[in-house]
């Protein structure tokens, strides 16, 4: 198939592009930033470094001619969604209606639209494992915008037949499992910040210790982004019912499990500063994720373990 991919320079939608190549695809990616030489090279791959929504970057729809687009890009931090909420609303929501209303104009409606949703719709959830039927309740600026375009692709779907399906990700993490591809320095969840910290000889702050948790410290469902970028190829390959669909392990583990499994995958002692909760971050946030494992045959193939190892070999060797 031929696949544009917004946001193709960063962590999910890079390893993405790779999993395309692999999967014989034909690629498009876009992103404002320059991707790096070994994105650049991949055979079958074309590029737009620019806003996606900008009148070059919707004019590459036109001529590349897409079967699917995979959307990834847009900002996504909870913290900074609350101090600059403005920027998340533009960012998200308004350049995706920009590129939607697009595709509707041109008569593009027959393009499967997969969108990269997130786990922060459901804010503070009333229960876990959360399942796509209960209630989406953000809590941040990051998730409401999330939800917003959520809303829009339903909406768009029921009167223009756009044909999409919404995955939301829990805790996207790791690296390519070959050492391709995996985050730049300076990413903000815990894994990377933690790998990063015994990397550089650094303190590792823990932000918050007093949450309603066994041991105090969020929990949180870690995905592989090896695994997301799988999902979105078995998302391509099958039928899937217009919705929105969990992405998650449907096992959490706490930050100070998180904090341990480095250790003792490293070899190296963590030292650890506490910090005061960040706003917006729920105690607890795991997936049900059988929805689209039973319409799609897709399985988690990695877990725990494994992302911390596959990461740190990443960051060992950049």
């Amino acid at each position: 198939m031929k696949v544009m991919v917004t946001g193709a320079s960063g962590f999910i939608g890079g390893e993405t592009l790779l999993k395309l190549v692999d999967a014989g695809h034909e690629v498009l990616g876009v992103d404002n930033r320059i991707p790096a030489k070994y994105l650049l090279d991949l055979p079958n791959t074309w590029w737009h470094t620019g806003d996606f929504s900008g009148e070059v970057g919707l004019s590459t729809i036109e001529m590349f001619q897409p079967e699917a687009i995979i959307h990834c890009a847009g900002t996504s931090l909870v913290g900074p969604s609350v101090l600059n909420p403005r920027e998340y609303y533009n960012n998200n929501f308004v350049k995706t209606k920009i590129l939607l209303d697009y595709l509707i104009d041109k008569k593009f409606t027959n393009i499967r639209f997969i969108f990269s949703s997130s786990a922060a719709v459901y804010g503070e959830p009333i229960m876990t494992p959360c399942d796509e039927v209960d209630p989406t309740l953000p809590v941040s600026p990051y998730g409401e915008s999330k939800l917003m375009i959520e809303w829009m692709l339903a909406s768009y779907a029921r009167s223009y037949g756009i044909d999409y399906v919404a995955f939301r990700y829990f805790n996207a993490c790791g690296a390519d499992s070959r050492g391709r591809h995996g985050q730049p320095s300076g990413a903000t969840h815990i894994i990377a910040r933690v790998l990063e910290a015994i990397k550089n000889d650094q303190d590792f702050t823990l932000y918050g210790d007093q949450y309603p948790t066994p041991d105090g410290t969020c929990i949180r469902d870690y995905i592989h982004v090896e695994d997301l970028a799988q999902a979105h190829i078995r998302a391509l390959e099958n039928d899937i019912t217009p919705g929105s669909y969990n992405l998650g392990n449907t096992k959490g583990h706490s930050n100070l499990e998180v904090i341990q499994a480095a250790a003792r995958i490293t070899g190296k002692d963590v030292g650890m500063l506490h910090g005061q909760p960040r706003a917006g971050d729920p105690a607890q946030l795991t997936a049900l994720a059988d929805k689209f494992q039973k319409l799609s045959g897709w399985q988690p193939q990695f877990g725990l373990d494994s992302i911390i190892q596959h990461a740190w070999a990443w960051y060992a060797r950049n």
